[in-house]
């Protein structure tokens, strides 16, 4: 049964136009996103053996040459050590950008609004994970580049007249929206035709798991044969197709391109946020933190697993005797003696480890261009190998983390507008319900981020009486410090 995009006219959304789309994003966007996963995870998968047995190899085995991984037959199989540097350097990456709280703040005129709209920001953000919440954001990304938000607001009623106007019915109805983290895979968006950075349509096309099984019937013994499988295919979990397209006047869901659910969209808008992790002009995808380090992870794995090759060769000496009768019969040992009267006998030692200047320096220089691509340097995961010679500590680790720390601050600045837009639609739908009447300017709200490496207390407090023998209000700086009630401002734990 054809698509029914009849309600999508408006933005020249066709049904060939959507399966083209579809196609595209399943052809090319998919396996580009699979590898970037793998490269990430380093799974280990499974690889038949010459005995029928299976072997498990890490995923990013797929960037060794040949010669490593296909050796000659009768040849013993190559050393392979693969080192996944990408994978830390990821996981740091969102340890300094979201591993610590975040405060939202309203931009509201001072009173009584600007405290609702504090309560409400945070509830929002604890119903829907909090921190984890930003930190998934983060991680997916950094893997595929970019990352979407997408705020359900479906479930969120209206506010009838005379029902109950307090805080405690608002925030009840403030953790019915849902904020969900849509990955790359799942998504794609139909971009206006006339400005590229303008959202038309989000377009949600994933396949999902369904709480049933599908039995090995005839249709499913009929594609295994065609898979040049077992004819009795074994039971499987059953999976559904799912299409959800979302613009800024209705929004329909199909399964298995069946149309299940049609209802207009009364936010007026499409509520979704792409967040770009680096910058691409005039691209929808986004940069992430893998794609660039890929070729080096592949030069660092061929590299170590070549030397790992010439150590098992080297690392034991090997002897040429001759003139010794049973000299092959005999192990070379300690006190080991061997007899002979002949006077041209003799024992020749060769191989053993050796030293090789070269290896190691373009080991090292390929870990440097690691560091220089990612901005993340061994010291920033906790591996103090940096001289800080005679600075203070906090100044010597802003010195030797400021690659790190300057990424960190434009990651922050992407995320948290992205963020603060997003909440910015849930308080505009908020105001179409009813539920807290508010106007454009009360809407804003700005992130405020905790220093990424611990600070000094002394230098903290320090900095608050300098403040305060400047005229800064007194509130102001106690929030600051966490002991504040400012309007969205986190307290510390017990307070």
């Amino acid at each position: 049964m054809p698509y029914q995009l009849a309600p999508f006219a408006d933005i020249q959304l066709t049904e060939s136009l959507l399966r083209l789309l579809i196609e595209e994003h399943e052809e090319a966007t998919l396996p580009a996103c699979d590898r970037l996963l793998s490269y990430f995870r380093n799974d280990e998968e499974p690889a038949p053996a010459r005995d029928g047995a299976v072997n498990w190899r890490p995923a990013q085995i797929v960037g060794l040459p040949d010669r490593l991984t296909r050796p000659i037959d009768g040849a013993p199989p190559k050393e392979i050590v693969i080192e996944n540097d990408i994978g830390w350097r990821v996981q740091t990456v969102v340890d300094y950008v979201a591993g610590r709280e975040v405060s939202f703040v309203p931009r509201a005129r001072a009173g009584e609004l600007a405290q609702t709209v504090g309560e409400v920001v945070e509830a929002l953000l604890e119903a829907n994970g909090g921190t984890a919440l930003i930190q998934e954001a983060v991680l997916l990304g950094a893997i595929y580049g970019h990352v979407d938000l997408v705020l359900r607001a479906s479930e969120l009623p209206r506010r009838e007249a005379g029902a109950p106007a307090g805080l405690e019915a608002l925030l009840q109805a403030v953790r019915s929206m849902r904020i969900e983290v849509i990955e790359r895979p799942r998504a794609f968006a139909l971009l206006n035709a006339s400005d590229y950075r303008r959202i038309d349509a989000f377009i949600i096309h994933h396949e999902r798991w369904l709480n049933d099984v599908e039995d090995g019937g005839f249709l499913a013994r009929l594609g295994s044969w065609m898979k040049r499988s077992r004819v009795d295919a074994p039971p499987r979990r059953a999976t559904t197709m799912v299409t959800e397209i979302i613009s800024a006047t209705h929004r329909q869901v199909y399964e298995d391109e069946q149309l299940v659910l049609s209802e207009p969209n009364a936010l007026g808008f499409v509520p979704a946020i792409h967040i770009q992790h680096q910058r691409r002009p005039f691209e929808f995808a986004g940069l992430g933190e893998v794609e660039p380090l890929i070729a080096l992870q592949n030069e660092l794995n061929t590299r170590l697993s070549d030397r790992a090759n010439r150590v098992t060769l080297q690392s034991f000496k090997m002897y040429l005797g001759r003139g010794i009768d049973g000299f092959g019969d005999r192990p070379v040992s300690p006190g080991q003696m061997w007899i002979t009267e002949n006077p041209e006998a003799s024992i020749q030692a060769f191989g053993g480890d050796a030293e090789s200047p070269s290896e190691d320096n373009h080991i090292r220089e390929v870990r440097e261009a690691l560091d220089k691509i990612s901005a993340v340097t061994p010291l920033a995961a906790g591996l103090i190998r940096a001289k800080v010679g005679t600075l203070s500590s906090e100044n010597a680790m802003r010195i030797s983390l400021l690659g790190i720390l300057s990424k960190t601050l434009r990651l922050r600045q992407l995320y948290g507008r992205g963020l603060s837009d997003l909440i910015t639609m849930a308080l505009t739908a908020l105001d179409q319900a009813g539920w807290l009447r508010t106007e454009q300017c009360d809407r804003c709200v700005e992130p405020l981020w905790a220093p990424p490496i611990p600070q000094d207390e002394s230098r903290v407090l320090a900095d608050a009486l300098v403040k305060r023998d400047l005229g800064v209000p007194g509130d102001v700086i106690l929030s600051e410090l966490g002991y504040g009630d400012r309007p969205g401002a986190r307290r510390p734990a017990g307070r």
